[in-house]
């Protein structure tokens, strides 16, 4: 793995505008911050609570504001951050922020599915908003503690449930508006949701959804598992569409009969405007109070339901945004992530919010009506700081040059990537072609279950190496160890873990605290296991290597996915690469290759030559693939992360697949199938 190391090393200096206005301006602060943080993290995190709102006193002993226990030797797996302490995290990312005279700075531009679709929303119009909405849950028989499901395109109204719910103590937990009906159901039931906030239907590019049929079937789902379900709040969002197709869709949304109208409430109309709904006290809740409940997938084919709480979301997240992003008053944020993710949650509302920042909310798809459309939204919102996902650079790269270079994009001060580890080439390119070489690219490393980044290249001090992210953020203490559970010191690769709690580390598994603990703690006592592998450089900087079950052991050789798909990459023909396991006879595993390449591009037998040789050059013969086919794309969930365990069963010739509800396209598990048949031995 330390080939993985050798690549150009950049220093964050004073030709990046980003260092103008530095939070941490030199490697001296990031250490001092950093070392208090790892040594009296009560006095760290009090610090950082003193800027918040609070309705008693923080505790004066600096060991009762964190605790933990991470030993299932001591006892039952807890943390517990400001126990006892009330606050309520609507009031401190709207009510704060209008006190301190921002109440008319917008909090959201809205840019719809369709060019022209925009909305804006201020911070004292969005509080408006959210208390009504409140105050219609409350009608609803929403108390605290109850469960609140959201099903919606990514839209303001999203926000405004998500806040709502918050304001009033219920748990929200936010699905994704393109799950199936039967995952939409066995969340719900899973979480014991008595409320369910949607939309009647909506467009994706050209693709028509009406999603009240989805919704239908879920709730008919719902019934049959005997779960009290008050109300379906439905948003007229297909009224609202400018959809060029729309009215061929006209008749069917006009014709359309729900077996369960009875259940459904208009938004406009249980939201009363005539003044009677403008105010609604907040909840005053424990900072230890569940504030969310975000599913994510499970290796046994049950989705998690990772729970996270008030107080420690809400300082680690604000935190972060403030300096990952090196957000200053004024920024403009732009962040692809869908809201049914953690990144949507962290980023664009919770973490953007809590920092009194403006930020872009958009429905559509990257290269709809064309390849530039994130470009345009960038220039014409004069957006300072991109976030999205190495799988939508990667995708975008395959499109002219023409397209983004078309818009300046003077505003950028910086790029920041999350969702998996990006290859050398488009880092590069998303560097030299997207951010012209003045944006320092912020790699982020983080999980549904640690809340928001735990590793990335804080900006400024912290030199940049393409694929790496860099050095752990405030309060992390991360360790590699070995199969034994032994820290590994120095240069060298092993299993990430972190050794320490931090405010925002997800509680529990909703309903099931054991299987929480058996996923992240049984394997490393006293650690919290990541599932992910990692590499440590010489200069202490953190590569992520892939999960876990993704490491090869080829003939005694432990080799990592992204070793292999790294060096495929360098391959300008190639768009997209994936590599998994299979079993071997004699190598005990061999590896199996996924291609996809780019648009213009004809794999034959001279391809495949051409990039087992990149392999022995760049890797070493032993990392030489047994199989490689050539697919027209690869399965991913809907953040852009590609479904490995799909592509191992696939390679192995199994075809059971699990949980396989967060899949973008399912017309692609029966061309891989193909494909692989077509090569079977």
């Amino acid at each position: 793995m330390d080939s993985l190391a050798h690549v150009e090393r950049i220093q964050c200096t004073a030709e990046f505008p980003v260092t103008q206005r530095l939070h941490v301006p030199t490697m001296e602060e990031y250490r001092r911050q950093y070392d208090l943080s790892i040594k009296r993290p009560g006095k760290f995190w009090a610090e950082v609570a003193a800027d918040f709102t609070w309705q008693s006193p923080l505790p004066a002993d600096e060991s009762a504001i964190l605790s933990y226990n991470f030993d299932l030797n001591d006892g039952p797996i807890e943390v517990q951050f400001l126990k006892g302490v009330k606050t309520n995290i609507s009031y401190n990312l709207l009510d704060r922020i209008i006190a301190r005279g921002s109440g008319e700075r917008i909090a959201y531009f809205w840019e719809g599915n369709e060019l022209g679709e925009q909305k804006s929303i201020t911070y004292s119009e969005l509080r408006l908003e959210v208390v009504r909405f409140a105050n219609a849950l409350k009608r609803q028989g929403v108390t605290p503690g109850d469960r609140v499901a959201i099903y919606l395109p990514v839209t303001i109204e999203l926000v405004v449930a998500m806040l709502a719910c918050a304001r009033i103590g219920a748990i929200h937990t936010v699905v994704f508006a393109g799950f199936s009906s039967q995952s939409l159901a066995d969340r719900m039931v899973d979480a014991r949701c008595t409320v369910l906030v949607t939309a009647d239907a909506a467009f994706r590019g050209e693709k028509f959804l009406h999603i009240q049929t989805i919704i239908d079937e879920a709730v008919a789902v719902v019934l049959r598992r005997a779960l009290p379900l008050k109300a379906i709040i439905l948003v007229r969002h297909f009224a609202a569409s400018a959809n060029r197709n729309k009215a061929a869709y006209e008749a069917t949304m006009a014709a359309y009969q729900s077996p369960h109208q009875a259940l459904y409430l208009p938004w406009d109309e249980v939201v009363r405007t005539d003044g009677s709904d403008d105010e609604c006290e907040p909840e005053w809740l424990d900072a230890e109070h569940p504030l969310f409940i975000l599913y994510t997938s499970g290796s046994t084919g049950k989705p998690k339901g990772v729970v996270h709480t008030v107080g420690g979301y809400m300082l680690t997240t604000a935190l972060v945004f403030k300096h990952a992003f090196n957000y200053v008053e004024g920024d403009i944020f732009f962040c692809t992530a869908d809201l049914g993710w953690i990144t949507g949650h962290t980023a664009n509302v919770y973490g953007a919010l809590a920092n009194g920042a403006t930020s872009i909310l958009f429905e559509g798809i990257p290269n709809y009506p064309k390849p530039d459309r994130l470009w345009a939204i960038i220039d014409g919102y004069r957006a300072n700081i991109f976030y999205t996902a190495p799988t939508a650079v990667r995708s975008l790269m395959k499109y002219d040059e023409k397209y983004v270079l078309a818009h300046p994009m003077k505003e950028l001060k910086l790029l920041a990537l999350v969702g998996e580890p990006i290859n050398k080439e488009a880092w590069f390119w998303f560097f030299r072609t997207v951010g012209k070489e003045r944006c320092p690219i912020v790699d982020t490393y983080f999980q549904t279950e640690t809340g928001a980044p735990m590793i990335f290249p804080v900006p400024g001090p912290v030199a940049l190496k393409p694929g790496s992210a860099t050095l752990p953020f405030f309060g992390i203490l991360p360790v590699i160890l070995d199969e034994n559970g032994k820290e590994i010191y120095g240069s060298d690769s092993g299993f990430l873990a972190f050794k320490q709690a931090w405010p925002g580390i997800a509680r529990t598994v909703d309903g099931n605290h054991e299987r929480f603990e058996q996923t992240y703690f049984a394997k490393f006592p006293k650690y919290y296991f990541t599932g992910d592998a990692a590499f440590r450089d010489s200069d202490g900087y953190y590569w992520i290597t892939g999960r876990t079950d993704d490491l090869l052991n080829v003939s005694g050789h432990l080799l990592s996915t992204a070793e292999v798909e790294s060096a495929l990459l360098n391959d300008k023909r190639i768009s997209e690469v994936a590599a998994v396991s299979m079993p071997h006879a004699i190598k005990g595993q061999c590896i199996c290759v996924y291609v996809v390449t780019k648009n213009g591009y004809i794999y034959d037998d001279e391809v495949e030559k051409d990039l087992r040789n990149l392999i022995r050059k760049t890797i070493g013969p032993v990392a030489t693939p047994d199989l490689m086919l050539a697919v027209r794309g690869l399965p991913k969930t809907r953040s852009g992360k590609i479904m490995r365990r799909v592509l191992g069963k696939i390679a192995r010739g199994e075809q059971d697949f699990g949980d396989i509800s967060t899949i973008t396209d399912e017309t692609i598990i029966d061309h891989l199938i193909e494909a692989r048949m077509a090569k079977s031995d």
